[in-house]
């Protein structure tokens, strides 16, 4: 037999997991939203093999003097295996160097590898258009 003292807890209880429910979703809401920040994409020439851009409003100057930007790499045919590649990339405007602190196909998170390796574009178009033009907005 159920009394009144019973239901009055149950629905008290189903109300507070509700709100915090309602709570826990909006904040979740609010944080995605806010990470969410505008890009503002700039393209260098193409290639053969796709497209590479750039976020201006991601630049951001280290304290080894070099410079971290987003990039996002769209290769030319796209598939379930072939999808856009986000870069944090590390740029070294004297050297003409580079190198990737994160690559993912969301979102970047702030998971940045800083001991990567630098590296030589090797004549790669898109690598060097990147260098080329952050470098020059940089400077």
């Amino acid at each position: 037999m159920i009394d009144f003292k019973d239901k009055i807890n149950s629905k008290f209880f189903r109300n507070i997991i509700c709100i915090l429910l309602t709570i826990t979703f909006s904040f979740g809401l609010s944080v995605k939203q806010s990470d969410a920040l505008p890009h503002e994409w700039v393209r260098v020439p193409k290639s053969e093999y796709g497209e590479q851009l750039w976020d201006k409003q991601s630049i951001k100057r280290n304290e080894d003097g070099s410079v971290r930007v987003l990039s996002k790499f769209i290769p030319k045919t796209r598939s379930e295996i072939t999808r856009d590649i986000l870069y944090t990339m590390d740029i070294n405007c004297f050297e003409k160097s580079f190198r990737d602190v994160d690559v993912s196909i969301e979102e970047v998170n702030s998971n940045f590898n800083d001991f990567a390796d630098w590296q030589d574009p090797n004549g790669d178009e898109l690598i060097l258009g990147v260098i080329s033009q952050v470098c020059r907005v940089e400077n």
